[in-house]
């Protein structure tokens, strides 16, 4: 087979960055995208030129370090896959590839396809915990977790935090992802002790990074490897304005009359007994 790409070079975070033109003519429908990556690093390295910088790490779509945009798609034309794990078989001889980084402000790119998602760790400080005793394990039944809880659970902490969610979104948000840290813990009796103040953390850490606010289009869960469905959005929002309303009941100042009020004094001390 015979590639061509388009690939976005940009020497660091401070420089302008452009497309680059390649031919890849040595690819054979076993290679994975990455392989078919390496295959043109190495050309570029023994050329003497600087070979095109991408995040990957374990290559089984477990890690969530790989991913970029192929035609616009996050983690390419596959659906429920990351780049890592799409093949050349699914593309044709002589397809024109374009390969860039995620667009997005809270994600600056640091090199050709790299780019700093350490907001979505941040994000995660915040608030992605649980208070547990530490030290051994604790027996297994000692906390009963009902089997819908649990599934509910496992199903959102599938979410792999490549960040492909915020790509696809057209403003850039990143409700996806927190949604998902967000119901994974907090569905758990194990979870429930910072369920409110969670919620409210993250989603504050989520928009001082600088991420968009969603208008629920979908993109994302289409594009995400794991298949977080939008429900965990729903259910952030929600678990959002239960906090807030708490929260606002329990700082409700007590009301004071108006100043030209007589009951303003006995607000204020009580009233002295006179002799």
């Amino acid at each position: 087979m015979r590639i061509f790409l388009e690939i976005w070079r940009q020497r660091s975070a401070a420089d302008e960055g452009g497309f680059v033109r390649y031919d890849v003519p040595d690819v054979t429908e076993h290679m994975s995208f990455l392989e078919m990556l390496d295959v043109l690093n190495r050309r570029l390295v023994e050329a003497g030129d600087p070979p095109v910088a991408f995040d990957s790490d374990c290559r089984e779509g477990i890690c969530g370090m790989c991913g970029f945009l192929v035609n616009g798609q996050p983690h390419g034309p596959l659906r429920n896959a990351t780049i890592c794990q799409t093949h050349m078989r699914h593309f044709a001889d002589g397809d024109m590839l374009r390969l860039e980084p995620w667009r997005a402000a809270a994600f600056p790119v640091l090199r050709d396809l790299c780019v700093d998602r350490g907001a979505l760790d941040r994000i995660i400080a915040s608030g992605g915990y649980v208070t547990v005793r530490t030290g051994s394990a604790p027996e297994a039944n000692a906390i009963p977790v009902p089997k819908e809880a649990a599934d509910r659970a496992m199903e959102a902490a599938a979410c792999i935090g490549c960040g492909a969610c915020v790509a696809a979104c057209p403003n850039a948000s990143a409700a996806l992802f927190t949604g998902s840290k967000v119901t994974h813990l907090g569905v758990l009796p194990q979870g429930q002790a910072e369920r409110r103040r969670r919620v409210v953390s993250m989603t504050e850490q989520a928009r001082a990074e600088g991420f968009g606010h969603c208008t629920t289009i979908g993109a994302c869960s289409r594009v995400c490897p794991a298949g977080i469905q939008l429900e965990v959005i729903a259910r952030m929002n929600r678990d959002w304005l239960i906090a807030a309303l708490s929260r606002r009941e329990e700082e409700e100042p007590v009301a004071i009359a108006p100043r030209s009020s007589p009951m303003r004094f006995y607000e204020q001390a009580p009233p002295k007994t006179q002799r």
